[in-house]
Parts: C-alpha cells; structure tokens; sequence
C-alpha cells in the first residue's frame, strides 16, 4: 500500500505545472490575487496562497502578465493579466500538454494490463 505522503507529494508534482497553465487562461480576464486563488480552487487547482502569489510575481517578471493598481476602491487592489506573450506561451503550453494526453492515452490503451 502507498502512504499518503507519497501519493500527496506526487500529485503536487503533477499540479505544479499545470498552475502556471490554469492561471494564464484565468487572467485572460483581469483578476487580482485572491479572486484568483478563489476561481482557481473552485476548477478544480487547489493552490496555497503562499505558493500563488510567488507564481504571480514570477510570470511578472518573465513578462508573461501584466498589472496594475486599481485604487479606486477603499483597499487598493493589484490586478493581473495574461500579456501577449503569456498568450504565446500559454498556447504552447496548452498545445504541449494536449500531446502528453495523447501520448498517456495511447500508452494506456496499449499497455497490456
């Protein structure tokens, strides 16, 4: 039998990557940090705050989003979203990870059981 921890840090592997690519396709509509972490969970991509809000900054600095400052409101709120690069990194992500699909799908069915 697998211990919990085991299937716990694989399946974090597993999500790791696939955060970067369900937060390029969530801020292709603006949306600040929480919100995000909010619609995130709600799909299906549960992520910790303090992994969430690295990330972000990270695909800042990479040029992949963009943000600004509403301060409009009584708490001033960064909002992001995904630049025209990130849309170009994102299609390649999204093209690449159709194939790894295909290809788990096609060794799963020819995979003798």
């Amino acid at each position: 039998m697998v211990s919990d921890d085991v299937l716990r840090t694989h399946l974090q592997e597993l999500r790791r990557g696939t955060v970067v690519v369900a937060s390029l396709v969530a801020l292709r509509r603006p949306g600040y940090g929480y919100a995000l972490l909010q619609r995130l969970t709600g799909h299906g991509f549960p992520v910790d705050a303090n992994t969430l809000y690295p990330l972000l900054r990270r695909l800042e600095e990479q040029g992949l989003l963009t943000s600004e400052w509403n301060t409009e409101e009584s708490r001033p709120r960064k909002f992001y979203r995904t630049s025209e690069s990130g849309e170009q990194v994102l299609r390649r992500l999204l093209d690449d990870l159709a194939a790894v699909q295909t290809s788990l799908t096609t060794l799963i069915e020819g995979a003798p059981r």
